[in-house]
């Protein structure tokens, strides 16, 4: 899938992301700081009907929440993890397997922990406006 969005259409962008992403429990979001990762996810977040606050797990690395449905989501950022092996020590590799959905921001600073299931999701500044994603499924490594 390829489409460029605006702020305004992140509820659209969303909902496209959830059908195209339901048989993959993990997604690994792709994009430079300020990209609007955490912003995506958030909306993703809402249309499963998180009420928590979604913020960047910048510092705490793993985010939880659960659904009114029950569903298990967690939401890492692993922007300060340096590479494989500290992303293991953090718990991060088992958190990957242990919830129902969850999403990756910074996915490669330990690629190799990815299972072969997951959805790539790149997102592409255009401009101030506008942003671009790219999905790819499956194995990427």
């Amino acid at each position: 899938m390829e489409l460029i969005y605006s702020l305004d259409e992140l509820p659209a962008v969303a909902e496209q992301l959830l059908a195209i992403g339901k048989p993959y429990p993990v997604w690994a979001f792709d994009a430079p700081m300020g990209a609007g990762k955490t912003t995506l996810i958030g909306q993703i977040c809402r249309q499963l009907n998180i009420k928590d606050a979604i913020s960047s797990p910048t510092f705490s690395i793993i985010n939880q929440y659960i659904s009114p449905e029950g569903q298990r989501i967690c939401h890492m950022d692993w922007y300060r993890i340096k590479d494989e092996e500290e992303a293991i020590r953090t718990g991060v590799e088992d958190a990957l397997y242990d919830h129902d959905l969850t999403f990756v921001e910074w996915p490669d600073k330990a690629p190799g922990l990815l299972p072969e299931n997951t959805l790539f999701i790149k997102i592409i500044l255009m401009d101030n406006e506008k942003r671009k994603i790219e999905t790819k499924q499956g194995d990427r490594r």
